[in-house]
């Protein structure tokens, strides 16, 4: 599995890539047909508080999947698309079951 992470305007530190990749590598052990996943991480140039946006895409055979999440830390802005993440899968996973 390849998850690959850009920062857009800024330098990621080696401890921020460790817990975004430990965070998608937990989700998406559950899922099979993952190609990769690419994170992007992008500080936005506003005077607000909320500025840290990070986006997810999930590369499977057949579905992308693509979440988006902007809050106040990388970690909060991962978090939040993780759980968005999740539930798109799940769905994804239940509506591949009843068929």
């Amino acid at each position: 599995m390849n998850v690959k992470i850009t920062s857009v305007h800024f330098d990621a530190d080696k401890k921020l890539e460790e817990f975004i990749t430990k965070k998608v590598n937990k989700v998406i052990q559950k899922y099979d047909n993952i190609i990769d996943v690419n994170v992007i991480l992008q500080l936005e140039n506003s005077q607000a508080k909320e500025n840290k946006i990070a986006e997810i895409k999930v590369n499977t055979k057949g579905n992308d999947f693509f979440t988006k999440k902007q809050t106040a830390s990388f970690e909060a802005s991962t978090d939040e698309a993780i759980d968005a993440l999740k539930r798109q899968l799940n769905k994804y996973k239940e509506k591949l079951i009843g068929r």
